[in-house]
């Protein structure tokens, strides 16, 4: 079994940029990232754009899609900007894919000191291999139906809807 790895971006691949003071991504630190984490799962990654999910438009979300259905593989992690996360997740769900598809991104950046990053892409590698078909949102330890969740702002945290 292997797991596709969808990147397309986000906090959790942005690199911090000194002299200007801000994020803003230069190559992807996911690989780096499995190889910190010791990952011992089979993985195929496949990096379609790195954009801050502010900036995501409906093409976008039509590539990630695409990506998804054309993957020869049954369970894929998508690393993804947590501000519009749901979003794509909804997206996704509405064109019922058969497969499991987890999203997944980061707080803090993996380049910088204290990030949740490593713990969420190890979350999101557990919950496609136990999930069943469908679309979920791997954060901050648990894992939440992509059609009933929300990202809190002022806790930094995401939460199920009722």
């Amino acid at each position: 079994m292997r797991i596709q790895v969808i990147l397309t971006g986000g906090t959790i691949d942005k690199l911090y940029n000194p002299f200007k003071g801000e994020l803003s991504f230069a190559q992807t630190h996911i690989p780096a990232a499995f190889e910190q984490g010791r990952c011992g799962v089979s993985l195929e990654v496949q990096q379609l754009f790195l954009k801050d999910s502010l900036e995501m438009t409906e093409e976008d979300r039509a590539q990630i899609l695409a990506a998804c259905q054309h993957s020869p593989h049954s369970q894929i992690v998508i690393t993804h900007g947590t501000d519009t996360m749901a979003e794509t997740a909804r997206y996704l769900i509405a064109a019922s894919p058969n497969k499991t598809i987890i999203l997944t991104g980061a707080m803090i950046p993996l380049s910088v000191n204290g990030s949740d990053g490593l713990f969420n892409l190890g979350a999101a590698l557990m919950a496609a291999q136990c999930m069943p078909v469908g679309v979920y949102i791997a954060m901050n330890g648990r894992v939440f139906n992509g059609a009933q969740v929300t990202k809190n702002r002022a806790l930094g945290v995401f939460e199920a809807l009722h």
